[in-house]
């Protein structure tokens, strides 16, 4: 039966039982693979930065080419002011690429089709915009919504606008990712299906089962590029949102 529903991936479960009074903080299958994503992140720029050479080797080359490429879209994107933020955003980009390369892996778990997850990731970005946006420019912050230059008759829909815009940036960054992994991982395990069925029915199904085959074959390579497509578009939106707290003015 799961081998047949594309959604049983990503049912959580309960590994380790555990609750205290009415509360059930129970170590789950999620809980399990955010601690890999943690870890196998962490090793890997560990193990490829441990022994440092001025000739980079592949690994080394492969973690100074991802520092780079993130501190890169956190300058275009907030300027070289934003660098103080570079840490928060490159522990993102690495979390959000590892978890939704080891959900390519079969019978893996993948975190970041969770909306409760994405919806976490999202809220620390934008209570980071708001906690240092008041820290550093107290009620100047709230200049963000209110843009130079509008006409005092409609300067309260416009507001209104920013606000409801402001509100929905959450929202929109959360579901954008949980989105595409949820739905990428379904038509995979779907066509994934297909094979299996076909090749069970003998020749001529194990023929039938060629174009689907190829399917999952051109789909797990395209779930490879969203991967890290997807942990590029979360480090670009939270960079330009960061930016936000550190010039509110329109």
């Amino acid at each position: 039966m799961a081998a047949e529903d594309p959604i049983h991936q990503f049912h959580i479960e309960r590994l380790v039982p555990i609750h205290i009074g009415g509360l059930d903080i129970s170590f789950t299958n999620a809980a399990l693979f955010m601690v890999l994503t943690v870890l196998g992140a962490g090793a890997f720029l560990l193990l490829s930065t441990g022994s440092r050479r001025v000739v980079p080797g592949r690994w080394q080359s492969a973690a100074e080419l991802t520092y780079e490429f993130v501190a890169k879209t956190v300058r275009d994107s907030a300027g070289e002011e934003g660098m103080r933020f570079f840490p928060f955003v490159f522990a993102l980009f690495m979390f959000v690429l590892v978890a939704n390369l080891w959900g390519l892996f079969p019978y893996f778990f993948t975190v970041t089709a969770q909306i409760i997850v994405t919806a976490a990731l999202s809220l620390a970005v934008i209570l980071t915009v708001l906690i240092y946006g008041l820290w550093r420019h107290k009620l100047h912050f709230f200049h963000l919504f209110v843009p130079s230059g509008v006409p005092k008759a409609i300067l309260p829909f416009v507001v209104l606008i920013e606000v409801l815009s402001f509100v929905s940036r959450p929202i929109s960054l959360s579901i954008r990712l949980f989105a595409n992994m949820l739905a990428g991982h379904i038509t995979l395990k779907v066509f994934a299906g297909f094979v299996t069925m076909l090749g069970s029915l003998g020749a001529v199904g194990i023929v039938g089962a060629i174009l689907p085959l190829a399917a999952t074959v051109g789909l797990t390579a395209l779930e490879l590029l969203v991967a890290a497509l997807q942990a590029y578009v979360f480090a670009v939106l939270a960079s330009l949102y960061l930016n936000d707290a550190l010039h509110p003015g329109h």
